[in-house]
């Protein structure tokens, strides 16, 4: 193989897998794939960031996953068609597999398992975006999502916050209130790259 493929890859697929591997390159803007058609392969992203987002009744974009790295289709595996959009928010590179080779190779005991423990870990970052967007007001959601997703109360932003206004359930305009009160109070440091919480 001619591309970089990563060790979290090369540790879980079987090697007649690896070998289906493929790259592919994306710019902001286009679509690794598009709600309602029929899944033809599974999605790791390597670089750059993909969000999978469906419209509401209102018509209005609802960001259901936000992707830095990893899989970004697993849904999709045993379903008829993508349910949702995948679309690139900034340029970078994924891997392809074909889905139905991913299907065949499941029915190894030792990878399924493997499979198997990959999808718990992100039913566990589920269920921490499904406790933020529980929260009442939007400082709370700010809060959480910087000490769940950042490190040592710093989250590198490698988004604008109209995209993380989307991720969290707000407007853009909530959310950059909320941020200014933050910083008034003293409990905020915004950078260009990155928001820090301040501990009293």
């Amino acid at each position: 193989m001619d591309f970089y493929i990563p060790e979290i890859l090369k540790n879980l697929l079987p090697k007649g897998l690896l070998s289906e591997c493929r790259s592919r390159s994306f710019s902001r803007g286009d679509h690794l794939f598009h709600q309602g058609n029929k899944p033809e392969y599974m999605y790791f992203v390597v670089s750059g960031e993909v969000i999978l987002t469906r419209a509401n009744r209102h018509g209005e974009p609802i960001t259901l996953q936000r992707c830095k790295g990893g899989f970004v289709s697993e849904a999709s595996l045993l379903t008829d068609v993508y349910h949702c959009d995948a679309i690139a928010t900034h340029s970078g590179m994924a891997i392809t597999l074909p889905i139905q080779s991913l299907r065949d190779a499941l029915m190894d005991s030792s990878f399924s398992l493997k499979w198997v423990q990959l999808l718990s870990k992100e039913i566990m970052r589920l269920r921490t975006q499904s406790e933020r967007l529980g929260l009442k007001d939007i400082k709370s959601k700010l809060v959480h999502l910087i000490e769940t997703e950042g490190k040592a109360g710093a989250l590198q932003l490698q988004s604008d916050l109209k995209s993380m206004a989307s991720e969290i359930g707000v407007t853009h305009e909530a959310l950059y209130r909320a941020i200014a009160t933050l910083e008034k109070e003293g409990l905020l440091i915004r950078r260009p790259d990155s928001l820090e919480l301040l501990r009293k």
